[in-house]
């Protein structure tokens, strides 16, 4: 799709994608991302579950350092998701992350089949996270902004292995949880935390 909208001349082209729905701890994490047409990166990304965590690094590297790239990210903190509910808190880190760009857009594609509520035309791309280089890009810079603040977590609230499942309900994580009680950045409103 997004190689289509570039031939009919949309332009600039954003990219959404978010990290840590699933989780039972942490934030959610939405990016967006506007590559310029001819940008080299756009041939290298891939949808960052696909990636080793130091290719994704060495990729985000280069995305958020190269000055033709226009990206942005939002985050909405466990209280926030526990408020509104995961999906409402999605769709909000989105949002806020489009509008946080220095460059409105004239078209966001998003991955998965829900859209935030943005001022321009807005496409749902099922699995554009595989797709779309924008949208892998911006799966690029949420997973790994995401997993930066779960390792910082780590160092607030020993004992839970922020690090090593970033949240995620492993067995680890789940076993802590009943050894040590949540911990503040935990969603209340999940099954398995309270």
């Amino acid at each position: 799709m997004e190689d289509m909208l570039h031939a009919q001349g949309v332009a600039p082209l954003c990219g959404v994608d978010e990290a840590g729905r699933g989780p039972l701890a942490g934030p959610v994490v939405a990016a967006a991302v506007i590559f310029p047409p001819d940008s080299e990166l756009r041939l290298l990304v891939r949808d960052s579950k696909s990636l080793s965590p130091g290719r994704r690094l060495s990729l985000y590297t280069r995305l958020v350092s190269s000055p033709g790239v226009a990206w942005s990210v939002a985050v909405k903190d466990a209280r926030f998701i526990d408020e509104v509910n995961i999906l409402n808190a999605t769709l909000a880190a989105m949002k806020e992350a489009v509008m946080g760009l220095p460059t409105s857009p004239a078209c966001v594609l998003v991955d998965g089949n829900v859209k935030p509520d943005v001022a321009c035309t807005c496409h749902a791309v099922v699995r554009g996270d595989t797709t779309e280089p924008s949208v892998m890009a911006a799966s690029i810079i949420a997973k790994v902004t995401r997993d930066r603040i779960m390792e910082d977590m780590d160092a607030l609230y020993p004992g839970y292995g922020f690090s090593r499942h970033k949240g995620y309900p492993t067995a680890e994580h789940r076993a802590a949880i009943v050894r040590l009680g949540p911990c503040a950045i935990h969603r209340r409103s999940f099954r398995g935390v309270s």
